[in-house]
């Protein structure tokens, strides 16, 4: 990266780091059960709720729980269900629809992360009826309170429960963009393990390997705060002991609700401190072909963290001692080797791949300056790279 763009990415993210103190960051207020939403939703005089979820996890029976106490209750839903991974514009505007023609006034999004994103867009459209999606890209240009919005995560690892951003794919150019403002937290966040139960293994392991990508690339940043840093390390440590458990016994609810908790610690870490160029690659991949973001996370956390080199050795020794594979008097680089090599062998023991196969050679320019774009200014990595040199990581995932 040139010299120029080097300070002003820098600038602007000294700017933002400045500003944390000051800007209106709340935590959604947290349920332990699915139970609770039909109370939430009498004291908001609620008339009619549309549940954004997608077409798996309505026939798994996974929002049964939740239509029966909301009929138990008198309270009226719509279910949109037509949900795609990485969610469309086409997405949005079909749930919107249902909400104005259903006449709704409350939001339910129940699912992983891209239900989550799907009901926040559609909350950004209520707010902002006659703006389009594209317009509100980037940060802070919402400014207008969205519908009652409760997000129920049925995996623990998106962290979207509790962040201010929803990723959008537009439907024509496969474009994939993310809105950025404080309205878009929920107000309230479910955290019940029991919807996570019948999660398969292998997306069980993609998406807590999603929270632990939100977890260190928010501790190694440069705009970390004493919250952030509590947050991340917590979600680290949890997911170490309990993830591997979650994967082997999908029934343990101890271990689904401590993974939970890690997400949502994530989630709030990474919402101050934000991400880094794990996402912008990971996001680019997801646009273009459809991979699920938590794979894509997954493949490239140990990439990109050998790629920030000595830069971030004593963040990640002092992981390394979170998660008890090294001490206090383990040389930094060794604690810190050892570190991304447990996350090496967590990926070989979920049976996780290293590479992407969809990825075409004629697309990585268009990839990179996705990433690019995504990334610079606002990531506060700990090594700045621009469009040309975030190609390599492209060219890592290719199948030989």
């Amino acid at each position: 990266m040139n010299t120029w763009k080097k300070i002003y990415c820098r600038t602007f993210q000294t700017a933002l780091k400045t500003a944390l103190p000051f800007l209106p960051y709340r935590k959604p207020k947290i349920m332990g059960s699915v139970k609770s939403i039909p109370d939430v939703l009498i004291k908001n005089h609620c008339s009619r709720v549309l549940i954004v979820t997608d077409e798996g996890i309505r026939k798994a029976g996974l929002t049964k729980r939740l239509q029966k106490s909301l009929s138990d209750s008198g309270i009226p839903y719509s279910i949109y269900d037509k949900t795609v991974p990485n969610p469309t514009t086409a997405n949005v505007a079909e749930a919107r629809d249902m909400y104005v023609s259903e006449g709704c006034s409350a939001i339910i999004g129940f699912g992983g992360g891209s239900s989550m994103d799907c009901a926040k867009a559609l909350g950004v459209c209520i707010a902002r009826p006659n703006a389009s999606l594209a317009k509100m890209k980037g940060i802070l240009k919402v400014h207008k309170k969205l519908p009652l919005l409760i997000a129920v995560p049925t995996t623990a690892g998106t962290g979207s429960e509790t962040t201010l951003a929803a990723v959008i794919t537009d439907a024509e150019t496969r474009h994939k963009y993310a809105i950025n403002d404080f309205p878009l937290i929920p107000r309230y966040a479910v955290l019940d393990p029991k919807v996570t139960v019948s999660l398969p293994p292998f997306i069980t392991a993609t998406t807590g390997m999603d929270a632990l990508t939100h977890a260190i690339e928010a501790y190694i940043g440069r705009s970390t705060t004493p919250g952030t840093r509590k947050d991340a390390l917590a979600a680290v440590k949890l997911i170490f002991e309990n993830l591997d458990n979650a994967y082997l016994d999908g029934s343990n609810i101890e271990a689904r609700r401590n993974m939970m908790k890690a997400s949502f610690y994530a989630g709030c870490a990474f919402t101050k401190s934000y991400v880094g160029y794990v996402h912008a690659v990971a996001h680019s991949l997801g646009g273009e072909y459809n991979v699920p973001h938590g794979l894509a996370n997954s493949i490239l956390l140990p990439l990109v963290l050998e790629a920030y080199g000595e830069t971030v050795h004593k963040k990640l020794a002092r992981l390394a001692v979170e998660i008890g594979i090294a001490d206090k008097n383990t040389p930094e680089e060794e604690a810190a080797s050892d570190f991304i090599q447990a996350i090496k062998e967590m990926k070989k023991r979920f049976q996780i791949s290293d590479a992407i196969g969809e990825i075409k050679e004629e697309d990585i320019p268009k990839l990179s300056h996705y990433a690019d774009k995504e990334a610079n200014p606002l990531y506060p990595v700990p090594v700045l790279m621009d469009a040309e040199e975030l190609e390599q990581f492209y060219y890592m995932l290719m199948k030989p």
